[in-house]
C-alpha cells in the first residue's frame, strides 16, 4: 500500500508560480510511474502531466511549456513546477502513483486558486 500527500498549492496572483509536491510512503515498492490530474468544479477529472520509470514525460496541450514534471527518487516525491499560472488553471490538483505492483493511488487532492 502507497500513501501520497500533496502540498504546495494555494492562492497565486495570475501570471504567478507554485511547485506542487507530492510525497509517498508506505512499504517498499518499485516505481513504474506517477501523474498529477486537476478537476475544476462540474468539470471532469483531466490529466496534466505524467512521468515514467524511464524518464519519459507527457504533458496537456493546455499547460505544455508552463510546467514541468519531475521526480526525486531518493525522496519518493515527485513535483510538479507551474509557471504562468492563468485563472483558469484554478481546480484541485490530484498526484497519483503506479508502482510495478499496484495502483495507481491517489492522493487527497490540493487546492490550486489562481486569481485575475
Amino acid at each position: 500500500q502507497v500513501h501520497l500527500v500533496e502540498s504546495g498549492g494555494g492562492l497565486v496572483q495570475s501570471g504567478g508560480s507554485l511547485r506542487l509536491s507530492c510525497a509517498a510512503s508506505g512499504t517498499d515498492f518499485t516505481f513504474a510511474s506517477a501523474g498529477w490530474y486537476r478537476q475544476a468544479p462540474g468539470m471532469q477529472r483531466d490529466l496534466v502531466a505524467e512521468i515514467w520509470r524511464n524518464g519519459i514525460t507527457n504533458y496537456d496541450e493546455s499547460m505544455k511549456g508552463r510546467i514541468t514534471i519531475s521526480r526525486d527518487s531518493a525522496k519518493n516525491t515527485v513535483y510538479l513546477q507551474m509557471n504562468g499560472l492563468r485563472p483558469e488553471d484554478t481546480a484541485v490538483y490530484y498526484c497519483t502513483l503506479t508502482t510495478l505492483s499496484g495502483g495507481p493511488y491517489w492522493g487527497q487532492g490540493i487546492q490550486v486558486t489562481v486569481s485575475s
